[in-house]
């Protein structure tokens, strides 16, 4: 791991769609699958799927800035989900698959807020982002089984049917930002 790395935490839906998207890139070190936004300690994945801890499902990165900007980041995190759905990605409803970006600084909620301004502005989906943007409290580190699914399961028709289209899309429009071993 470099010396200089930065932390980026953001929920967009399910944590296996993310945790892939993000893992592509140059410039990062580690994404984690977790949980973060709620109120119940350490909590259990069957906890937080059923909605009553108010934690979302979320992937936190380690990163070197010199690398990927925390800037570029979010970008990409609103491009490859749909920020303007409340509390829904897909077919995956409730408040544990809600938009957010947790920032740890003031300087990363700037840049947070002004990425969100500048997605509201192209109109992509004709509506604008429901993305809150809230300090990082507490991430939880989610169970063995959900760090680096997509990778373990690409044959998965979850990840065959909702993660592949995301990492095409990914890989069309930030393919200067890939990993080699991630390039078409």
């Amino acid at each position: 791991m470099s010396d200089k790395v930065e932390i980026a935490t953001f929920a967009g839906g399910c944590f296996w769609c993310t945790e892939a998207i993000f893992k592509s890139l140059r410039g990062i070190e580690k994404v984690e699958s977790g949980y973060t936004g709620g109120n119940v300690e350490n909590p259990s994945y069957d906890q937080v799927s059923m909605g009553n801890t108010s934690h979302a499902e979320a992937i936190q990165i380690t990163f070197n800035p010199e690398l990927i900007s925390y800037a570029k980041l979010v970008k990409i995190f609103f491009s490859t989900h749909n920020p303007t759905t409340l509390n829904q990605q897909g077919k995956d409803v409730g408040t544990q698959y809600r938009s957010a970006i947790f920032y740890t600084d003031e300087k990363q909620k700037i840049v947070a807020e002004k990425e969100r301004g500048e997605f509201n502005k192209s109109n992509h989906y004709g509506k604008n982002a429901t993305t809150s943007i809230e300090p990082l409290t507490k991430f939880y580190r989610a169970e063995e089984n959900h760090q680096n699914y997509y990778e373990r399961n690409k044959d998965n028709s979850y990840c065959t049917i909702v993660i592949d289209p995301k990492i095409k899309k990914l890989i069309k429009k930030y393919s200067s930002d890939l990993k080699e071993d991630y390039k078409e």
